[in-house]
């Protein structure tokens, strides 16, 4: 894993842009790693690595939307790996909620389920996307202020 990571910090932003779409989609990754690697030691623009980050994360995070359109629900267990209890927990965090409730797609674990159900449920689009990256662009700013008010400590 520490090889992966280590790869796309080498790639810059593209790399960001990467290793953040494929921890939005159903794959376990941390863009958290990379990002707080290239706004660290690599010292990448701050705002533009959140940019790139969060533009991935979504586009990973639209894949799971796009499998849940499909809607079928033994392909997603067979080839994604996105346990029936875990989609089960998110269909009665997002029921009677809507779109909005992409907002949330953020959360480790549960936010690929979050975005699956979204889609077969046919939410909004406009609204999916919207509220998906107001929470993707809010959790990464709070990091890289974090990791930004960490390294000003220490010098």
């Amino acid at each position: 894993m520490d090889a992966i990571i280590q790869f796309l910090i080498d790639w810059g932003y593209w790399g960001l842009f990467l290793g953040s779409f494929v921890a939005g989609s159903v794959l376990p990754f941390s863009s958290e790693a990379v990002l707080v690697a290239c706004v660290g030691p690599l010292g990448l623009d701050p705002v533009m690595s959140v940019v790139a980050a969060t533009i991935g994360n979504v586009a990973g995070g639209m894949t799971c939307y796009w499998m849940g359109h499909l809607g079928n629900m033994e392909w997603i267990e067979k080839y994604f790996h996105v346990k029936k209890e875990k989609m089960e927990r998110a269909e009665r965090f997002v029921h009677g909620r809507g779109a909005w409730m992409a907002f949330f797609a953020f959360i480790p674990i549960l936010g690929s389920a979050i975005s699956i159900v979204l889609g077969m449920m046919r939410a909004n689009i406009g609204i999916v996307i919207f509220s998906m990256a107001f929470g993707k662009i809010l959790r990464y700013a709070l990091l890289v202020w974090g990791v930004l008010g960490a390294a000003s400590l220490m010098h």
